[in-house]
């Protein structure tokens, strides 16, 4: 996880925010920048930035973690409002609209879910969590499995993301969310 255990100091903590702001603008730039030109940029040194953010998915979850939490609303507000198996899906396809508005992010992602990572920073804990939330329903309605484990959502997600998370593929996306949620609904 990227946040501190302890207290930074003041420079430290200062120095920590200006890599967050600078690789924000960066990465909204739409081109791939490497961590060093983040560095570079923010008038620090390669080893700063990464002492605070070991690899590119920690600094990029860093930058989305405060603005993953309305995704939790949305998903209560669409258990609300729909039954529990099609608030998956309208979530998972909310999400990747969310997703595909912050740069970086889906590759983050994929990232995290091929290295096992998925589930141990800011923006995958809240996921998880929400993805709990949603199956807890579903299973409770008798819609979906109790079986399912949140982590193995998001890594099928991530999966997804990976194949058609661009704008332009939302017909895919859709089709293969589908299958997703048809694959964990209850038998019998």
């Amino acid at each position: 996880m990227t946040s501190p255990r302890k207290t930074l100091r003041a420079d430290a903590q200062r120095n920590r925010e200006h890599l967050i702001a600078t690789a924000a603008e960066a990465f909204a730039s739409g081109r791939t920048v490497s961590l060093d030109e983040i560095a570079k940029r923010a008038g620090l040194g390669s080893g700063t930035l990464y002492r605070h953010f070991p690899t590119r998915e920690d600094l990029v979850e860093e930058i989305y973690r405060d603005q993953i939490r309305p995704l939790r609303d949305d998903a209560q507000a669409l258990l609300a409002t729909e039954r529990p198996a099609r608030a998956l899906h309208a979530w998972m396809r909310n999400f990747a609209e969310w997703a595909g508005e912050r740069r970086g992010i889906c590759d983050a992602l994929v990232a995290m879910s091929a290295s096992g990572r998925f589930g141990t920073g800011p923006v995958c804990d809240e996921v998880q969590h929400i993805l709990g939330m949603l199956l807890e329903a579903g299973s409770e309605a008798g819609e979906l499995r109790n079986d399912i484990d949140p982590v193995d959502v998001g890594g099928i997600l991530a999966g997804v993301l990976s194949v058609a998370g661009a704008p332009d593929q939302r017909s895919q996306l859709d089709r293969m969310l589908t299958v997703v949620v048809d694959g964990l609904r209850a038998r019998g």
